[in-house]
């Protein structure tokens, strides 16, 4: 991705993740944001996109952050939101094992925390360790940690999947956590 596409990627998570004020965009209660507002709000930001442009990003997105709504009239983002929106995600049984990919410097927190969600919706877990190494690299040295999903499951813990593979849920208590 180029340098420009980059920034708007981050520009649209910014405004569909956590603050859609920031260009005076509003989001419905489920987080999707039309279009034609968005690049209008996009344009009177000074950081104009085409229809084109914002098709691409979504299609060539290696995270596949956004999704369109099936006539592509409203866009949103498909996790890791900071603000209260319901994305409709129904629980499923997740496979036995999910990874979580962070910064060296935080697994002293984690021992002692396990996994938080932060000022997120839910914590976010890979299907496969090299994808969460990818994550943790993002944040220093990284670190994968392996989450004993169907365990948590047998609990009584839920988990979602988002359009895009990643798996959700609110919290992994330290008993559910090894290092991979």
């Amino acid at each position: 991705m180029s340098h420009k596409g980059i920034q708007q990627s981050k520009l649209l998570s910014l405004v569909l993740r956590h603050k859609p004020e920031a260009i005076g965009l509003k989001l419905d209660p489920n987080g999707w944001a039309e279009v034609d507002e968005l690049l209008q709000k996009l344009a009177d930001y000074k950081s104009p996109m085409t229809i084109e442009n914002l098709k691409s990003l979504v299609a060539n997105s290696d995270k596949k952050q956004f999704v369109f709504s099936s006539d592509e009239s409203k866009i949103r983002a498909n996790q890791g939101h900071s603000i209260k929106v319901d994305l409709g995600l129904k629980a499923k049984v997740p496979p036995d094992v999910l990874y979580h990919g962070t910064a060296l410097r935080n697994l002293e927190s984690i021992k002692a925390q396990g996994l938080l969600k932060g000022n997120r919706h839910h914590v976010h877990l890979s299907a496969d360790r090299d994808t969460a190494r990818v994550v943790g690299q993002r944040y220093g040295k990284p670190i994968v940690l392996k989450v004993k999903a169907a365990e948590m499951h047998k609990a009584g813990f839920e988990f979602y999947c988002s359009e895009n593979g990643v798996w959700l849920c609110d919290a992994v208590p330290t008993q559910y956590i090894v290092e991979a």
